[in-house]
């Protein structure tokens, strides 16, 4: 039980570190031109963490974990500040198109435990 609920940490800190991480690559440029380097790694750590978060801690729910604070995240980067700080601005399409593909990657990731809860090799998982 102690080894799950750590886990569940682990992939709560986990992707709290891939979303700053991922929101400071958003705003990358080479030549004055942004470029989408941090869409390329959204996908790669949600997936990751998609894959991560309901096998440590062993139920399917357990995936809602990691994209509700990546997903908070995003949101209160897009919001801004009362001072007008923004980390994601309108005019950023990386940023924008990084916070669709991460969307969509948890869905996707949802959608395939819900469908396929127990893949070949890997342990029952339980609501």
């Amino acid at each position: 039980m102690v080894l799950r609920v750590v886990g569940g940490v682990v992939a709560v800190v986990a992707a709290a570190v891939t979303a700053v991480l991922e929101l400071i690559l958003s705003m990358l440029r080479v030549g004055g031109v942004l470029i989408g380097v941090s869409v390329l790694v959204t996908v790669l750590a949600n997936v990751a963490l998609g894959w991560f978060a309901p096998r440590v801690v062993g139920r399917r729910w357990a995936l809602a974990l990691p994209a509700v604070v990546w997903f908070a995240l995003m949101v209160v980067a897009a919001g801004g500040t009362s001072e007008g700080d923004v980390l994601i601005a309108a005019n950023n399409w990386v940023g924008l198109a990084m916070i669709f593909a991460g969307s969509v990657t948890f869905a996707v990731m949802g959608f395939r435990t819900i469908m396929n809860p127990r893949a070949p090799g890997s342990p029952q998982l339980r609501l």
